[in-house]
């Protein structure tokens, strides 16, 4: 079961926030709290509170859904920092001219799940593995043979 928390409008350039984005993924819950409050980074806050908010979703679905969760075997599945709008702003310059210049924002998701759900119905015994059953390839010279034999027969008559 996947959980999901979105930030969105966070003024915060998308290239910094991945940065931030990128210690975390992968990481187990308490690991990347961790991380989160010990980064210098200013996005590192309202990512600890986007990552605070998935965890709620899932203690949420847990109680009152009666999904079975265990929060302690939560990691970060995904966390990824798109561009949202940009706002465009206009600088005075010398000799009455104006530069443009742009403030980025991101639109951050993050999705949690649990780990070791899926591994567990993948997992097979050493003992139990089969060989993996290999199709016999199509006959392909046989196709080329009857091709080869039409052309025979095309020239043959063609000779005549």
């Amino acid at each position: 079961m996947e959980f999901r928390a979105e930030s969105r409008f966070l003024r915060v350039s998308p290239q910094k926030a991945r940065l931030v984005l990128d210690l975390i993924k992968g990481r187990r819950v308490e690991e990347a709290r961790n991380i989160l409050m010990f980064t210098k980074k200013r996005v590192a806050v309202p990512v600890g509170k986007l990552l605070q908010s998935a965890i709620d979703n899932a203690n949420f679905l847990s109680t009152e859904k009666n999904i079975d969760v265990d929060l302690d075997r939560l990691y970060v599945k995904h966390a990824v920092a798109n561009d949202a709008p940009r706002m465009k702003r206009i600088r005075p310059a010398p000799m009455g001219r104006a530069y443009r210049y742009v403030r980025r924002l991101a639109h951050i998701e993050l999705v949690l799940a649990e780990k070791g759900k899926a591994a567990e119905a993948v997992a097979t015994v050493v003992g139990e593995e089969k060989a993996p059953v290999r199709a016999k390839a199509p006959a392909k010279k046989k196709a080329h043979a009857k091709k080869s034999a039409g052309a025979s027969k095309k020239k043959a008559t063609a000779k005549k």
